[in-house]
């Protein structure tokens, strides 16, 4: 009975921002439990591998373009996911971006486009896809947040307000639609280690630094090491869990 608690075999997943490292781990982490995964992103052709990936699973993907911060885009994707895969049963919210500067210097124009992308469209989204969901009775919204929501570090002011309102927005959601039979959670990983990340990584080498001190296993997460909150979320084995956001953090935010 235990296993059959973790299978997803039969049900439909949208994943946004599958085009990155964490929202393709997490198709393939869907996909390797049985579900049927649409990729979606504003490039469509950033999925085409993990399409190709998901293959071995026997697993429908179709690559599905989106722009989260429109809501006329989002609409269309939703209804176009579904006429693929005939509904959708798991939505993982994990497009997002970030910029980093100072608050002095910091582009009101930029502030904009991370608040809208991290915040606005995971609203976007979750609203036009969680009416389904509450009518069948059935549903699991995993957002994507980030130790940012808890704690805070120089030259993230936007991203660290937006993490700060996932996290606030997953426990809205998660009160409104508790009795429709949609559970709404979060994971907030740590420094995951990501092609982006090895980037500012790079160009900040003291950051390392901080980052393994600060962090109780001394070390980034690995991509992998999001695959099993992703698939415990998506699937019946936590439907007593709803507006949780669950940290995986290697211990950082336990001190």
């Amino acid at each position: 009975m235990v296993k059959e608690m973790f299978d997803l075999t039969g049900k439909k997943a949208m994943v946004t921002g599958a085009g990155g490292g964490i929202g393709s781990t997490q198709a393939k982490a869907l996909a390797e439990f049985g579900a049927e995964v649409a990729l979606c992103d504003l490039n469509p052709d950033s999925i085409r591998e993990t399409a190709a990936e998901l293959e071995v699973y026997g697993c429908k993907a179709p690559c599905i373009p989106i722009d989260i911060t429109s809501k006329a885009s989002v609409v269309e994707a939703v209804g176009q996911v579904t006429k693929e895969l005939g509904q959708i049963d798991i939505l993982c919210n994990t497009a997002g971006i970030n910029y980093r500067v100072p608050i002095l210097d910091y582009p009101e124009e930029k502030w904009d486009r991370v608040i809208d992308v991290n915040l606005k469209g995971m609203f976007l989204v979750s609203q036009a896809v969680a009416p389904q969901m509450i009518e069948r009775g059935w549903g699991k919204i995993i957002n994507m947040s980030s130790i940012m929501a808890k704690i805070t570090y120089f030259n993230q002011a936007a991203y660290c307000s937006s993490k700060g309102g996932v996290d606030q927005l997953t426990k809205v959601m998660a009160l409104e639609w508790a009795k429709s039979g949609v559970r709404v959670n979060a994971i907030s990983p740590t420094y995951i280690n990501t092609p982006l990340v090895e980037q500012v990584l790079k160009d900040e080498p003291e950051r390392v630094d901080f980052i393994n001190k600060r962090t109780p296993m001394g070390r980034l997460g690995k991509l992998e090491e999001l695959m099993g909150i992703t698939v415990f979320l998506a699937c019946p084995a936590s439907d007593l869990i709803t507006g949780q956001s669950i940290s995986v953090d290697g211990g950082w935010t336990a001190w």
